[in-house]
């Protein structure tokens, strides 16, 4: 499900980020009028997307668990909205490769502490080494140590674990254990700093594939796990037993019983298999292990699972099924805290017909199945299944049995069961978290109901975006699950794209005339790799493939639908007209070249390859090379044509080693002009004019003015507006960026494990129009005010102001007092300012009418001490306001 996670951003990377050397400008370019506006951020919502690995509960505080992603950052638990908050989104561009985390730990001590191992590739790929991010108000923010040494959040071998522990009694030492035998590692401050153990005996020696040249899967994949014996310690005083597993099916798991001072294989363990956890039930004195003959997350063909008696030194094997049944490895592995003798394991890598947990109330002497088989293929589940809130889990499926939609799982190596609660279990797979809060009738006989729990948790490698004139506002190609059509971005859709259902969209594209008809492309393991629309992309049709076609590549809609370019892997580019039924290969451009259609001209199309423009004005049937010089020498580039200006093209794109920038062409171009003020730029897309602005807003993730973020710019270019902070980098964003066409101000980022984000604008930047006078709204109101995320020492408010009137208002104002101390410091979607405990918000100038039955909504961050009351009183004017 994630295999094409491991090179989503490696390939759009190489050229573009991986070279050290400065950037090559003809000359100092002027220094940039650069301005900033407050935005508010959210995700289109799709609810999950991708692989969670890990899911740690903490031991002392109820209701506080994370989750860890391998590209896509980690996570909080709110359990008062039942959803996730997303907790590193501040890594930034350059260090990318930490928004993989290979491991999460949760201090039982002091329950505000939370540590993170980042770093997404261990071989090339990353250029960075990995860290160690502690924080100490819940993720809210972080410092970080940084490793002699790379992690692999994203590597074979990543849904083993936890790598990173907290030694239970004295929470100031850590360990973590490395991939690439580095070995295992300590700290005895807090993470503030790291050294090897250096009389740890054992490095690892197990690899996926020691043939793989890349490094990928020939990597050696070390230290896999740490777990405490919290019963050989007292509060303060360093914890004495200690387990570690090591990646070596002769000597998996290794103890110390002296605090780390040695170190000894643990007698008489069983051979021949990986330990993928160790889970110690301290209480009953046994050690659970889940074994694989391979390390994960795909692969995995025999299993066992063992217990360890700590006081006796005595191994029994407590498998559910004969090694000779098994066509799986064991992973995901729990015990249930509250009830001593309650185990859980998954069947990881059963991926045909489904996944499996096991079930113990015994300490595994007997075990019970979620499902098993009637007669043959018919089976019987202990559960239900209700994937409602994110209906595309079934995948538009209709399986033979014995296989089910939705499925169970598959790549199930995270499961918990939340140690303040029996009925409350978590488990992640390929593409969710799923969850129960009924758990126990599974041991009366009874059903237990298993949905998602995964609201706010995003993971989806975006890969290109749309959003057309009319229809659908947002459009998206993504990995691993295809991509979807959102007719309304606060809701998951009910489907992705299907028939075909790439298993990822590469490129996708509508006609600008008639945005009815949208063109996709993508790759399959079997099929065909272009599909078509009619309809704004809620129906697909197949299109045939030329002969040679192995992946999707970039695809080009002309202005008004009737034909198309497409420019494949494995094949060179070639033009159809209708939809595709038949393909004839293109002249004069090479293949591999990235293709676009001009806005206007339905027969023009234009391409680009290795420093070269490609043009053609028949219809993609032949291209001709511009004279255009001076562009970016790689394929790490971004181009498209502006709607409703023939011949506007602009280009992002280029690498640090040469030509990199943004590029201007008012000719089809003919000619381009580098725009001066743009030292980096990876993207470009186009959004609704500014008011009283005839030109369209352009949208780029680049470096302008020596910073990295996200840019706006009303003007053409000549100034830009910052829109992102640095609390909202999302690491990479440099596939796709696209405005909006019908809403100002409104932009989609792409980004490389965070899904698809949306910006809307505050109105507070330079470039944008200022408010009108102060307004005198008048009528009947109410307002919500609701705290959404608090930590030590501020906390985040969204309000929502509502016209229960029968009148519109033309602008509004809304006042409150504050009555603990809380101090205002930022706001968004509103003009805010704070005198003394009376805090007033203002419309901006796209907010200011609200038609009578309608809302307005917008929000800000504060300081507060610590008690935060609401507000008792709002006031829009002289009106007072009903507190809803």
């Amino acid at each position: 499900m994630r295999r094409t996670r491991i090179l989503t951003a490696v390939l759009a990377l190489a050229a573009g980020l991986l070279s050290g050397a400065p950037t090559a400008l003809a000359a100092d370019p002027p220094a940039p009028k650069l301005a900033a506006d407050t935005y508010t951020w959210k995700n289109a919502r799709i609810d999950g997307g991708g692989f969670v690995p890990g899911i740690v509960f903490n031991r002392s505080e109820k209701n506080l668990a994370y989750a860890r992603t391998d590209i896509g950052g980690a996570y909080r638990w709110q359990e008062s909205s039942k959803t996730w908050t997303p907790l590193l989104d501040s890594v930034g561009w350059d260090d990318w490769g930490h928004t993989g985390v290979v491991s999460i730990a949760s201090d039982s001590v002091d329950p505000n502490r939370v540590y993170a191992a980042v770093g997404t590739y261990t071989n090339s790929w990353d250029p960075k080494s990995g860290a160690v991010m502690r924080s100490a108000d819940r993720g809210a923010s972080w410092q970080k140590a940084n490793l002699p040494f790379k992690l692999g959040g994203n590597m074979p071998g990543r849904g083993m674990g936890e790598r990173l522990a907290v030694d239970p009694n004295r929470n100031s030492v850590l360990y973590l254990g490395a991939p690439s035998g580095k070995g295992l590692w300590r700290s005895t401050d807090s993470g503030v700093s790291w050294s090897q153990v250096a009389n740890f005996p054992n490095v690892g020696n197990y690899a996926q594939d020691p043939s793989d040249t890349s490094g990928y899967a020939s990597d050696n994949q070390g230290i896999v796990w740490v777990t405490f014996d919290e019963s050989t310690g007292t509060a303060g005083s360093a914890t004495k037993t200690i387990y570690v597993g090591v990646a070596d099916k002769d000597n998996a798991v290794y103890r110390s019983t002296d605090a780390g001072a040695t170190w000894q294989r643990l007698a008489g363990q069983p051979t021949g298999h990986l330990a993928h956890k160790g889970v110690l039930d301290a209480k009953n004195g046994y050690l659970y292990l889940a074994y694989s003959d391979k390390g994960g997350p795909y692969d995995g063909g025999k299993g066992r699972l063992w217990r360890y008696t700590t006081g006796t030194g005595t191994w029994t094997d407590i498998s559910p099924v004969a090694e000779a049944d098994t066509f799986y490895g064991f992973s995901g592995l729990t015990v249930d805290r509250r009830k001593p003798g309650t185990v859980m394991a998954t069947a990881y890598s059963a991926w045909w017909p489904d996944t499996q947990i096991f079930r113990s109330t015994d300490s595994g002497a007997t075990w019970s199945k979620a499902w098993d088989y009637t007669s043959y293929p018919n089976r019987e589940n202990r559960y239900t299944m209700d994937v409602s809130s994110s209906p595309w889990l079934t995948w538009g499926a209709n399986p033979q049995p014995p296989e089910q939609t939705p499925k169970l799982g598959w790549m199930t190596e995270a499961l918990e069961i939340d140690p303040f609660d029996s009925d409350r279990m978590m488990y992640g797979t390929g593409a969710t978290v799923y969850g129960t809060e009924n758990l126990t009738n599974w041991d009366g006989g009874g059903k237990f109901a298993i949905r998602p729990m995964v609201q706010g948790l995003e993971e989806t490698a975006v890969n290109d975006l749309a959003s057309p004139p009319s229809g659908a506002p947002l459009l998206s190609a993504l990995g691993d699950i295809g991509g979807f059509r959102h007719t309304d971005l606060t809701k998951v859709p009910s489907m992705m794209f299907t028939q075909p259902n790439f298993t990822t969209t590469t490129s996708l594209d509508f006609a600008e005339s008639n945005p009815n008809t949208v063109v996709r492309t993508g790759n399959l393991d079997s099929g065909p790799h272009i599909a078509f629309s009619t309809d704004n992309g809620a129906n697909w049709f197949a299109g045939t493939d030329p002969s040679g076609v192995s992946g999707g590549g970039t695809v080009a809609s002309a202005a008004d639908g009737t034909r198309f370019v497409w420019s494949p892997e494995g094949a060179g580019v070639h033009h159809a007209t209708g939809f595709g039924t038949s393909w004839q290969a293109s002249a004069g451009i090479p293949a591999g070249a990235i293709v676009e259609s001009d806005r206007v001209d339905a027969k023009t199309f234009y391409g680009f390859k290795s420093g070269k423009f490609y043009v053609s004005t028949d219809g993609g049937a032949t291209f001709k090379a511009s004279p255009a010089s001076g562009l970016p020498g790689g394929d790490s580039v971004r181009f498209k044509a502006l709607p409703g200006g023939k011949g506007d093209v602009w280009l992002a794109g280029g690498a640090t080693d040469g030509a990199y920038g943004l590029w201007h062409s008012t000719d089809g171009g003919a000619s381009f002009t580098k725009l001066s003020n743009v030292e980096q730029a990876d993207t470009i897309g186009f959004g609704k004019a500014a008011p009283g602005t005839s030109y369209q807003t352009l949208y780029t993730s680049a470096k302008i003015g020596g910073v990295r973020g996200v840019f706006r710019s009303t003007d053409k270019g000549a100034s830009w507006t910052r829109i992102n902070d640095d609390a909202h980098q999302w690491g990479w964003t440099g596939a796709a960026i696209t405005g909006d066409p019908r809403v100002y101000g409104r932009v989609y980022v792409s980004t490389n494990g965070r899904g698809v984000l949306y910006g809307d604008s505050s109105g507070g930047g330079t470039t944008d129009p200022g408010p009108g006078p102060d307004p005198t709204p008048t009528g009947a109101c109410k307002v919500t005010y609701k705290i959404t995320r608090q930590w030590s020492g501020g906390f985040q408010a969204d309000v929502q102001l509502t016209n229960t009137g029968t009148s519109p208002w033309t602008g509004w104002s809304l006042a409150w007092t504050f009555t603990d101390g809380q101090k205002l410091a930022q706001a968004w979607n509103a003009e805010a300012a704070q005198s003394g405990s009376t805090v007033t918000a203002k419309n901006v100038a796209w907010n200011a009418n609200v038609a009578a039955g309608s809302s307005v909504s917008f929000g800000f961050t504060a300081s507060r001490s610590d008690t935060n009351a609401k507000p008792a009183a709002f006031k829009l004017g002289e009106q007072t306001c009903v507190v809803a």
